[in-house]
């Protein structure tokens, strides 16, 4: 009785300090419009990241020798991506090599659909507004050319920026009637251009200006100064302390039923993805790759894991009914990070039992993960895949190298043997409940 009033008072002081967060950010329109628009660019991140990979295999042809029919495949498989490489790196460069542009748009149109204005022509906006300031096209004695320094994954979030301050101006003149308007004779679709207009112009000539100002000042445009003023922020983002923090953040509204990853979802996945990008850019230029906090090494370090270990550990050791139906039904879909069978079914919302190992396990995992990822001894990551392929294949491939799904298996045995006294537990007061019940 005395351990059910901790839990009681341990769950209601929790309840009280997160609910008040999520409805905060739930309800905090840019933040929202920011992980949205990430969304969208899952498909562009894994195009790009395939490409770059078929274009420059792993492959170091002065150390190895065709001795079998597997170095023999991959040396082929050099030869043929060094003969066609203009080819194979086209959808590398018009994805993740020109992310930024689809970054400021995408963020453009989810924060204009939450205002309830035009969508389409404040994403045309915002970037048009970016290439005034990001690749406005230069004129040499050889010809013209747009340069593409600024429109790459370092310009992510000066592109996110700009979105936003873009739609708020628009939002604000459209508000304010600050438009031009047409007769109500005139079809929607031909006015709606006409309404945003002036916004646009007012965008494109202040960036313009607030460029010009600030290379005459500094030496080097908004997007430079940008980059420098928040160089440092980022890089605090993705040390290993604000790692954890973030992903305390996520466990702790799992822990009410709430998706953790859509919550912190807005302040991770820009990170994540602009790392991804700057590893892939490293990557081919043949430097070494700098970021360790990107693409999916949260979900395979941590949550891919843990899960995975909590089914095996029910799997052993629980006898009750709702927990054996639970270990029929479940393992497909973990196996494939589909954990909701898991949460919902174990239950782990609002259950201490699941909460304080799963939390210990993921906080070891990611320490571990990233301490061998630093030392350089499993490779840094630089692929993007669908989120559901298996964790131990999506550490395989996320690095391209073997020690990565060996270190994960050892770690979900560990995972494992932690779980274990926990669940056990939980399944006694399964097993209690369900004898009374059937008494």
């Amino acid at each position: 009785m005395q351990t059910n009033g901790f839990i009681e008072k341990f769950q209601e002081k929790l309840e009280k300090i997160l609910l008040p967060i999520s409805e905060k950010l739930g309800e905090q329109r840019h933040l929202a419009a920011v992980r949205d628009a990430m969304g969208i660019l899952i498909p562009l991140t894994i195009i790009g990241g395939f490409a770059i990979l078929l274009a420059q295999p792993p492959v170091d042809p002065t150390t190895m020798t065709g001795s079998n029919f597997f170095y023999q495949f991959l040396l082929s498989w050099y030869d043929w991506a060094s003969a066609n490489s203009n080819l194979l790196f086209i959808p590398y460069n018009l994805t993740l090599g020109a992310i930024s542009l689809y970054v400021v748009g995408a963020v453009a149109y989810r924060l204009a659909e939450r205002y309830g204005i035009p969508k389409l022509e404040s994403c045309f906006t915002a970037l048009l507004t970016f290439l005034c300031i990001a690749a406005a096209p230069q004129t040499l004695e050889t010809g013209s050319f747009m340069p593409t320094a600024n429109i790459g994954a370092g310009g992510m979030f000066t592109a996110i920026l700009v979105a936003i301050i873009v739609v708020e101006i628009t939002n604000f003149c459209v508000k304010h009637n600050v438009t031009i308007k047409m007769p109500a004779s005139v079809p929607p679709n031909v006015a709606s251009p006409f309404k945003v207009l002036i916004p646009m112009a007012m965008n494109v000539i202040g960036f313009i200006l607030l460029n010009v100002v600030c290379t005459q000042m500094t030496g080097g445009g908004l997007c430079d100064l940008l980059a420098h003023v928040l160089q440092p922020l980022l890089s605090a983002s993705e040390s290993l302390p604000s790692i954890l923090l973030l992903l305390l953040l996520s466990q702790m509204f799992w822990f009410f039923g709430i998706h953790g990853d859509n919550m912190v979802g807005a302040v991770v996945t820009p990170i994540i993805t602009m790392n991804i990008a700057l590893n892939l850019e490293a990557y081919q230029a043949h430097k070494e790759m700098t970021h360790i906090f990107a693409g999916q090494f949260n979900g395979v370090w941590g949550g891919w894991c843990t899960y995975i270990a909590l089914l095996i550990a029910m799997i052993l050791v629980t006898k009750s009914k709702q927990m054996r139906a639970l270990c029929k039904l479940a393992p497909l879909s973990t196996a494939f990070n589909i954990n909701e069978p898991l949460v919902f079914g174990v239950p782990t919302v609002l259950n201490v039992f699941t909460l304080i190992p799963t939390l210990l396990c993921t906080i070891l995992n990611i320490c571990i993960a990233y301490a061998c990822t630093y030392f350089d001894i499993i490779g840094k990551t630089y692929l993007v895949l669908p989120w559901t392929t298996p964790a131990p294949l999506a550490a395989f491939l996320s690095t391209m190298d073997w020690k990565a799904p060996v270190l994960w298996i050892l770690l979900c045995a560990l995972d494992v043997l932690i779980i274990m006294p926990f669940i056990k537990n939980y399944d006694k007061t399964l097993l209690a409940e369900e004898a009374k019940n059937e008494a």
